[in-house]
Parts: structure tokens; C-alpha cells; sequence
């Protein structure tokens, strides 16, 4: 495989200083389940009375930690949890093998820990099609557990990590009743993004006292505001799965229609789905789509994936090329409702197109400005109705196609 070293240009300055968060510890090792020298395992304990909510790739391949996870995630449990994540194999399309390994993974941080086997969620990230080596992650459970801390969760985010260029973190703290409530997360995901629920891997932490049902509700609604509307390259993975755990930790209750921690909960969401998109795999640029005056904002939405999507607007971006004339042909090409003669398009603030023309007043210099910046906004209205949508996306460079091209080698 060819190895990462290259940080992204997009990349934050650091890893983000997060807080601890009572009732949750950390723990990572190095397992050589593929990558040597590095940390590839990691597992978090959470307290009794902690919830777990989630939600899963929708993809009619996913893989068997993606199903075990799915049937455990529903379940009303006071006894706290445990999640084990693997870099380097996805363990997806194994077949019965897939089952085997979920199961003796799950069982050996069960006995270490001292939790039933249906509150261990596990996930993998990887190669797809290849047996999960699971012995070489249950040979190193015990020090795991040993080396659970409430501080590691920066090095749990590095572990987590496959062609990401750099860990992605996020953290916020909302005052309640005059008490602070802390969340903080990590996410892994460079390529292999176009989310159908979730993103890559997402694990988000709060002290929060919340309900199950509540928190899955929340976390169910904010997903399609923040990692369902970003993606890399089109492809959703087999693996792709986002846990929220609240631990009670604070003793600060909240509940569903919480406006303050609902927004808390968006911010680091959304922070993370965009560390992603600056980290897809070969990235030089961070682009908006937002796409106004649709009918629905279902149309607003597929016009703004697939001006996203395209790979003839993602190398434009790329070379720095105001190609405004690639955009109409996304538009045209969605399937949803557009009028040619009520169309216009932005680069910024700078108006390329109206009424199915170029502008009179659009100097192609402007254009070309707008895209030697480093994040770029493409807005598009329709002029149709009142839909609108938002879509984070980045360029397609030749960065891309050399780090996939080499993915297995």
C-alpha cells in the first residue's frame, strides 16, 4: 500500500485540545493487523448507565460489524459499554468469516471487561474482501483494558486512521441550568465518502443524562444535516457507521427538542463531516455547493449532489478552471426540475451566469480568482421555488487516483 505522508493543505494547524469526558476512557495498540508501527486498535469503555445511539451505512453490502451493530444498537441496557475499533481490513465481503471474527472480538473485550456481548460494538476499516486477522486484536485485549485512560482519546483518533492525512476532532460544551454539558468526538475518513446515513467512522462522547430513544432521535435527525451532506468521491462505503454515547457523567439531563445541546451536538457533527471533506484523498480545495430556488428541497438536493459529484466540476475546481459551462451540465443532467432561462451561477459573490446566459458583466479573471482560493463557494438558484440545499465537496487532483490506484499494493 501506498503510505500517506503528505499532510493535506486543508489540514487544521493541530489536533484540537478536547475535553475529558466523565464516564468514558481510552485505550489504543499497535496489532499489525496491516500497518506496522502504528497504533491500528482501539477500544472505549463507557460507565454503567451510559446510552448508545447510531446510525449505519445503508449500503446492501455492508459489512458484518455494520449488522452486529445494527442489532444491538435498539437496546434499553444499565450496564454500561465498550467499543473496539480496527484499522487496515474492513472485515466486509468475508462471509461467514465476517460473523466469526465480529464474534470472537466481541467476546474477548466481554470477558475483559465484564460486559454482556451484545453491549460491545464493534467496527472495522480497511481493505473489503480480505479475513479480518482477529486473533492478532484479541491476543492484545488485555492491554487494552489496561491502558484505558480518560485522556486518550487523541491517540484513539489516530488509530482509527486509514489514508486520513491527519486525526479529526471536535468538542463543544453547552451551559444548562447552570451546569456545564461536554461533548467531544473523532471521526476517520479520507476516500470511499458519500454517505447513505452516516459517514466512515464517527465517535462522538457527551456527560450528558439523556434517554436512548431521545438521543437516537437527535442524532437520527442531525446526521442529514451534517455527514449526509458532504462527499469525497461518490462512493459510500460498506463500513460506514457514526456511535453517539452519553454517559450521564455531568448529571445534567436533556432531552429531545433541547434546543442548546441539540445545536452543540450539530456543531461538533458538522465539524467533523468537514475535517473529512478536508481530508478526502488527495484534496487541494473545500468546496461549498449551495443551491437555492428549487421546487423541493429534495431537487435542491440532488441538483447540489450532482454538481458535487461530477468529476468533470471536481477537476475544473482542481485546475483552477471557472468552467461555469461543466456546472449547466450537472444541473441539466440530475433529474431534477430546472428551467435553462431562470438559472444563475455564482462563483463566491462573483455572478458567472443568468438567465440562461453568461453575465454581461463577468470578467473571466473574477472567475479565476475565485477558484485559486482555497475554500470556494459555488452557489446556484434556480428561480423555481423556495428548495434549498447544502453540499460540502473538494477537487479531484491527481492525488486521488495515486493513492487509489495503490490502495491494495
Amino acid at each position: 500500500m501506498a503510505e500517506i505522508t503528505k499532510r493535506s493543505p486543508l489540514a487544521p494547524e493541530e489536533f484540537p485540545d478536547l475535553p475529558e469526558i466523565a464516564g468514558v476512557r481510552f485505550a489504543t495498540v499497535e496489532a499489525g493487523i496491516k500497518y506496522q508501527g502504528r497504533p491500528d486498535v482501539m477500544l472505549a469503555q463507557l460507565d454503567a448507565d451510559s446510552v448508545v445511539a447510531g446510525v449505519f451505512t445503508r449500503s446492501a453490502t455492508r459489512a458484518a460489524p455494520v449488522l452486529d451493530c445494527q442489532a444491538k444498537i435498539g437496546v434499553d441496557s444499565d450496564v454500561g459499554a465498550a467499543i473496539l475499533v480496527n484499522a487496515g481490513n474492513a472485515n466486509a465481503f468475508t462471509g461467514k468469516n465476517g460473523q466469526t471474527s465480529v464474534d470472537a472480538v466481541t467476546d474477548a473485550v466481554s470477558k475483559a471487561v465484564g460486559l454482556p456481548s451484545e453491549r460491545v460494538f464493534t467496527a472495522s476499516t480497511g481493505v473489503i474482501g480480505e479475513p479480518l486477522p482477529h486473533e492478532r486484536i484479541t491476543s492484545k485485549i488485555d492491554d487494552l483494558v489496561q491502558g484505558l485512560s480518560a485522556s486518550g482519546i487523541q491517540n484513539a483518533a489516530h488509530a482509527i486512521m486509514t489514508t486520513d492525512t491527519f486525526a479529526k476532532g471536535a468538542s463543544a460544551e453547552v451551559e444548562i441550568d447552570g451546569h456545564i454539558v461536554k461533548l467531544a468526538g473523532i471521526a476517520k475518513g479520507s476516500g470511499m465518502i458519500a454517505p447513505d446515513m452516516a459517514t466512515m467512522l464517527v465517535y462522538i462522547f457527551t456527560d450528558a443524562v439523556i434517554t436512548r430513544s431521545d438521543l437516537q432521535s437527535m442524532v437520527s435527525e442531525t446526521v442529514d444535516k451534517t455527514f449526509n451532506c458532504i462527499t469525497v468521491d461518490s462512493d459510500t462505503s460498506t463500513s460506514d457507521m457514526l456511535l453517539v454515547g452519553a454517559t450521564g457523567g455531568s448529571g445534567v439531563s436533556v432531552a429531545r427538542g433541547d434546543d442548546m445541546f441539540e445545536a452543540a451536538l450539530e456543531a461538533v457533527m458538522l465539524d467533523l463531516a468537514h475535517q473529512v471533506v478536508c481530508d478526502g484523498e488527495g484534496a487541494t480545495k473545500f468546496v461549498t455547493v449551495s443551491v437555492t430556488g428549487a421546487e423541493t428541497d429534495a431537487d435542491a438536493r440532488t441538483h447540489a449532489l450532482s454538481i458535487a459529484n461530477s468529476p468533470l466540476v471536481k477537476t475544473a475546481i482542481a485546475g483552477e478552471d471557472p468552467n461555469w459551462g461543466r456546472i449547466v451540465m450537472a444541473i441539466g443532467k440530475s433529474g431534477a426540475a430546472a428551467d435553462r432561462d431562470r438559472l444563475s451561477i455564482s462563483f463566491g459573490d462573483v455572478l458567472v451566469a443568468a438567465n440562461g446566459w453568461v453575465s454581461p458583466d463577468y470578467q473571466e479573471e473574477d472567475g479565476a480568482a475565485q477558484m485559486r482560493e482555497q475554500e470556494i463557494e459555488i452557489n446556484v438558484d434556480l428561480g423555481l421555488g423556495q428548495g434549498e440545499a447544502k453540499i460540502w465537496t473538494c477537487d479531484l487532483t491527481h492525488g486521488y487516483i495515486s493513492i487509489n490506484a495503490d490502495y491494495r499494493s
